[in-house]
């Protein structure tokens, strides 16, 4: 795609832009939580961890015959709602697939527009961070990240430090394959380091050294795992801590997810019956 077309969606999105639910105020998020109530959903049968692969952004742009940044952009408006949503509802974590590493491999205009896109939405999101109680972590391999970026990820970071009532991370430049590759390493590090014996490694120490361990704690673990745009796959994603999450596949394209799609998901969730493995006695 020529750079020209990529970015002539700028002069269009004010006109596509919905109403976000942070700029509505209170009463929007009032209304949010009298939907949740009323499509029988209680506030401790939620998920407290939520993961999302958030797929089709290219797929809804072409439908309506737009540039792929539009797609990029609607996509944008539904993750800021799926936050807002997730903070009025109680819900403690929310990781979404922002950019993979698999995604390098798009053309480099695209590539830089994302980049550009994930800065810009955490810039112009942090002071509502920070006001709505929000930890914002952004995780995945740094390095591979515009210097703009990882200083704006930095400087969220530290803003947002002490914010407990929902953690968000955005997995960027991000691989599940990368991030236990990167845990193992660490480990053995610390062996070599003589810090730690190798019969001393299980699974839970291996867990501690993931990136959504450090940024999340007991939260680290998806209890809801979330796939857009109707693919059945997880690509990648939050291999290790998905091991016992709940899946829901949705036909529906990530700029369309909206609260309905949302509840949807969550009553999904509720109707599972989690064993872990182990049989339930009656």
């Amino acid at each position: 795609m020529m750079l020209s077309r990529f970015l002539s969606a700028t002069a269009r999105r004010t006109s596509l832009s919905p109403r976000c639910l942070h700029s509505a105020g209170t009463g929007a998020v009032d209304a949010s939580y009298q939907a949740l109530v009323e499509s029988g959903l209680r506030p401790e049968s939620l998920p407290r961890h939520v993961a999302v692969v958030t797929d089709g952004n290219r797929r809804w742009a072409q439908a309506r015959g737009l540039p792929t940044a539009e797609g990029h952009e609607a996509g944008r408006r539904a993750l800021e709602q799926t936050v807002w949503l997730s903070r009025a509802w109680g819900i403690r974590a929310l990781t979404v697939f922002a950019f993979s590493q698999e995604n390098f491999g798009r053309p480099k205009t695209e590539v830089d527009y994302l980049m550009g896109m994930i800065e810009r939405t955490i810039r112009d999101n942090v002071d509502e961070y920070m006001r709505e109680g929000i930890r914002v972590h952004v995780i995945g391999d740094s390095s591979r990240r515009p210097v703009s970026l990882q200083n704006t990820a930095r400087e969220a970071e530290e803003a947002t430090r002490n914010n407990s009532r929902l953690h968000l991370m955005l997995a960027t430049c991000y691989s599940g394959r990368w991030e236990i590759v990167q845990a193992c390493r660490e480990l053995a590090r610390e062996v070599q380091g003589n810090l730690l014996r190798p019969e001393d490694i299980d699974e839970s120490l291996l867990a501690s050294k993931l990136e959504t361990s450090v940024a999340a704690g007991e939260f680290s673990c998806p209890d809801l795992l979330i796939r857009t745009s109707g693919e059945l796959r997880l690509s990648n994603f939050m291999l290790w801590q998905s091991a016992y999450s709940e899946l829901f596949f949705t036909d529906t394209l990530w700029p369309d997810f909206g609260e309905a799609e949302y509840l949807q998901a969550l009553r999904s969730f509720h109707s599972r019956e989690r064993r872990f493995g182990q049989r339930k006695l009656h």
